[in-house]
């Protein structure tokens, strides 16, 4: 089976170099680009990857966007704080190899953060359905957290995808500001709404999750760190839901 990597990108120069060397061994590769004002093309283009340059959609719809755009049937889609281990890499050649594959394979995947890989909390196994059959399988278009829904079963992968989602604590929480935005306009769209039991319960359940049930506790204070922003974004969340429905946007004009 042959295989075309997609990757998603946005002035993404810092990222785009070693997450395309990841995947140089791959049938095809695509980089559909939403109008980088920095040299990311320039740099995908000097990796030996087919650059488009499309508006933005919106995440599972520039995704499905490079599926049609592909060279293959078979889709590996990244983003480009992403890279393919060596071990992956490997499996997935053997993968698409053998006979009869699923319609779609779910990646463990590993973030890198605060010095160390984060092997605990719900950051770890982060599975994700990244190798797909375009022809059986599609991205669901989620404001946020959009994820590949496939006809058929899916079958798990076992050598990790590495993340490298963040570039410290800052760049962290303006990730979780941008996302949870989104996840709230999204809830919000779909009828939900929040209440004291969301913004004062979630939480604290969110942490003891990643904290104990999770082993937070046994990657130090990194996994403190960690779980204590998971528990965070939970807040924000419903915080930001609950706003949406009740806070007004500018106060009243005075009468």
């Amino acid at each position: 089976m042959r295989l075309t990597v997609t990757v998603i990108t946005l002035n993404e120069s810092a990222n785009i170099d070693a997450c395309l060397a990841s995947v140089r061994w791959a049938d095809d590769i695509l980089v559909v680009d939403s109008g980088s004002t920095d040299d990311t093309i320039v740099r995908a283009k000097a990796a030996g990857a087919r650059v488009i340059v499309k508006e933005w959609l919106g995440y599972g719809a520039q995704k499905n966007f490079a599926a049609t755009e592909a060279a293959h049937d078979w889709i590996l889609s990244l983003d480009a704080d992403e890279r393919v281990s060596a071990g992956l890499a490997e499996e997935i050649r053997r993968t698409l190899a053998g006979a009869a594959p699923a319609p779609g394979y779910r990646l463990p995947r590993v973030t890198w953060h605060l010095g160390r890989w984060i092997r605990t909390t719900d950051w770890y196994p982060d599975y994700q359905l990244r190798l797909y059959d375009r022809r059986r399988a599609r991205w669901k278009t989620s404001r946020v957290h959009e994820s590949v829904q496939a006809d058929g079963p899916v079958v798990d992968l076992t050598n990790d995808l590495e993340h490298y989602a963040y570039r410290d604590i800052t760049h962290h929480h303006q990730t979780m500001d941008r996302y949870t935005t989104l996840a709230a306009e999204e809830m919000y769209a779909e009828g939900r709404r929040a209440g004291w039991w969301d913004l004062a319960v979630h939480p604290v359940a969110a942490f003891f999750r990643n904290y104990i049930l999770k082993r937070g506790i046994a990657d130090g204070l990194p996994g403190l760190i960690v779980s204590t922003m998971n528990a965070h974004y939970v807040f924000l969340k419903f915080a930001k839901l609950w706003a949406l429905a009740n806070a007004p946007a500018r106060p009243p004009r005075a009468t």
